[in-house]
């Protein structure tokens, strides 16, 4: 055997390890599922073992695989830190805040001006996407997530709470334009966010039980294409107040349900343990609470 291990072919055995899955490691890896498979090949003829055994449910571990799997797993995240303390070293420090893209551009974005204001030298990447970013990995430094703030192992602070009203075209919920509980949502089509989110959550808060028409319905990655959707009759929507402020005002939308927003059903600021440690996130930290506690 050579002296030099084959980098490649263990970080694809050490992700389908942790994954149970070519495909997931793939897709964690962001390489076909033939890439990896190739890789699991070349590692098992190099050291002459079988490394995995094939289930219903997919791939498990062989003994000799996991004797050496934790190992392997702790050498990779190993690297992945000294890799992120070396990026730490740069004369501009940067940092990586993920979030949702309504959520980007309706609020965030605006307000970061008055961040570079403040801190000149630390350069910002916006990630806006409605994948739920894996904080393990540290590529993301902070991420604003909306939900109901259980996301175990990490430092999670409350942001704000958006006031969201379920709204509807005038006439279709009936004459009187008002519903009695959650759960008569559940008799009209749902309009919903890009990550079909927010009706299940708004849901589960209230103390609805899962509903398969919970999660059925067309789904729009704009607040304000919601709107517009049910303005034209197509379902009930569940939309930030300030947004539907004037639609409702014109007569064009009529609240359908006079329900508070649950207090735990938010964004939140979430972190690593330990990264609030560094100075640009902590400023970043600091600057988005004062924000969000801002007049607007």
């Amino acid at each position: 055997m050579g002296a030099t291990p084959p980098l490649l072919a263990l970080r694809a055995f050490v992700e389908v390890g942790q994954r149970g899955s070519i495909k997931a490691a793939a897709q964690a890896l962001h390489v076909t599922s033939g890439a990896v498979s190739q890789q699991i090949r070349l590692l098992e003829d190099r050291v002459g073992v079988t490394l995995f055994t094939r289930e219903r449910q997919g791939l498990r571990l062989t003994e000799a695989g996991a004797s050496v799997h934790p190992a392997l797993l702790q050498a990779f995240a190993q690297i992945a830190q000294a890799m992120q303390s070396l990026e730490q070293t740069k004369a501009r420090p940067t940092l990586t805040v993920s979030t949702v893209a309504t959520f980007a551009a309706s609020w965030l974005v605006p307000r970061l001006g008055r961040f570079k204001q403040r801190h000149p030298k630390i350069e910002v990447r916006v990630e806006a996407t409605s994948a739920l970013v894996d904080m393990r990995q540290g590529r993301v430094d902070v991420a604003l997530r909306h939900g109901l703030g259980a996301y175990p192992g990490l430092a999670v602070t409350r942001l704000m709470a958006p006031v969201l009203v379920p709204v509807a075209r005038p006439g279709l919920v009936g004459s009187n334009a008002q519903l009695a509980t959650p759960e008569d949502c559940l008799g009209y089509a749902l309009l919903h966010d890009g990550d079909r989110a927010d009706w299940p959550l708004w849901f589960a808060a209230h103390g609805v039980a899962p509903d398969a028409r919970a999660e059925r319905g067309t789904a729009f990655e704009d607040d304000f294409l919601l709107i517009r959707a049910a303005e034209a009759g197509q379902g009930l929507a569940l939309v930030p107040q300030e947004y539907a402020r004037d639609e409702i005002a014109a007569g064009r939308l009529v609240q359908v349900l006079a329900k508070p927003w649950p207090a735990r059903f938010a964004y939140y600021l979430v972190t690593q343990p330990d990264a609030r440690q560094r100075p640009e996130v902590k400023a970043f930290v600091d600057w988005i609470l004062e924000e969000a506690q801002g007049p607007g």
